[in-house]
């Protein structure tokens, strides 16, 4: 899937009524909450908003008849194959009624011209992974960890040997299984989380 590199702004206005796009990458819940913290305007007529995660998606439409603004903005997301993005569509009545089809041509119209401004990037799904394995095998693990592009969130050698948590992206997890089953002779215990 692709996301985008970094968060953008774009401003349109469309029959007097002037709308700010923001559009950002974003990792999770809390961080889809801190976005739209920051770039809500509370003296706007309406702030609709929408967001897709790696297995998740919310709109909201702020005020505007139902369907009119959430669900557009979320559809410009999803036709440019996007994940872990949120848009923000902040709306400037500017006295003319747009009707339910000038909203919905209006709010993800906006959206998907500023998601057609922004740089994309690969996005890979991860896991997180804990593996325990006897001290002797340190080496081997950190070798498919190594191998993998695995990252070590933490480390610990316990009196029965070594523990580590680590995330993997989901298309490189078998050939962890692989190269731990190989490099340890089956011993080390790899589980997902």
């Amino acid at each position: 899937m692709l996301s985008l590199e970094e968060t953008i702004t774009a401003e349109y206005v469309l029959k007097k009524s002037r709308f700010v796009v923001h559009c950002a990458p974003v990792a999770d819940l809390a961080a889809t909450l801190a976005f739209y913290a920051t770039v809500a305007d509370p003296a706007a007529a309406h702030n609709c908003w929408a967001w897709k995660l790696e297995h998740t998606q919310r709109s909201n439409d702020d005020g505007e008849p139902a369907g009119t603004a959430g669900k557009p903005i979320l559809a410009a997301i999803e036709g440019k194959n996007l994940s872990q993005v949120m848009v923000v569509v902040t709306r400037y009545f500017g006295g003319i009624m747009l009707g339910v089809g000038g909203l919905v041509r209006a709010y993800g119209g906006c959206a998907a011209r500023c998601l057609d401004q922004a740089k994309l990037l690969q996005h890979h799904p991860s896991c997180r992974c804990r593996i325990e394995a006897a001290f002797e095998h340190t080496g081997a693990v950190h070798a498919a960890a190594d191998a993998c592009e695995a990252l070590i969130l933490e480390e610990n050698f316990e009196p029965d040997g070594l523990r580590l948590l680590l995330e993997v992206r989901l298309d490189r997890l078998r050939l962890l299984q692989s190269r731990l089953r190989d490099g340890t002779r089956g011993s080390a215990n790899l589980k997902r989380l």
